[in-house]
């Protein structure tokens, strides 16, 4: 198991064909505890990080649903990444649900849209961890 775990979660919901955000709520586990996720200049690093990796991968599960014709009514999400004691990245893990709207997902648009969260800016420019997870549902 890591020394470091950081954890965070969202809830969104969407609208129009593009899936665009109508609302987001993210939360961060603080000490054992959920809180809202509040990013200002005095925001511990890591915090930024873990957050820009997460919202990336939202990013790219929404448009890519949207460009699989899979809009969706809402989303709840999670990511998690433990890091050892001098901060580099061991594990990630990151899941999304999504509830449709229209649209059936089939096996292929799933393995499409895992494969495109992979290439996620911010993804694609971290060293791998030895560890990695991704998966999403849809119903």
């Amino acid at each position: 198991m890591s020394e470091r775990n950081f954890n965070m979660r969202l809830k969104s919901t969407y609208e129009g064909n593009n899936n665009v955000i109508a609302s987001l709520e993210v939360e961060h586990r603080v000490k054992g505890k959920w809180q809202p996720l509040d990013l200002g200049i005095a925001s511990p690093g890591f915090d930024i990080f873990v957050y820009s990796v997460f919202a990336c991968q939202h990013r790219f599960f929404r448009v890519n649903c949207a460009e699989r014709k899979l809009l969706l009514n809402s989303a709840e999400g999670s990511i998690v990444i433990g890091a050892d004691k001098d901060w580099n990245m061991e594990s990630l893990q990151v899941h999304f649900s999504g509830q449709l709207g229209s649209g059936q997902a089939s096996q292929d648009d799933i393995d499409y849209i895992l494969s495109r969260m992979q290439q996620c800016p911010v993804s694609v420019n971290i060293r791998e961890a030895p560890v990695t997870e991704s998966t999403i549902t849809l119903d």
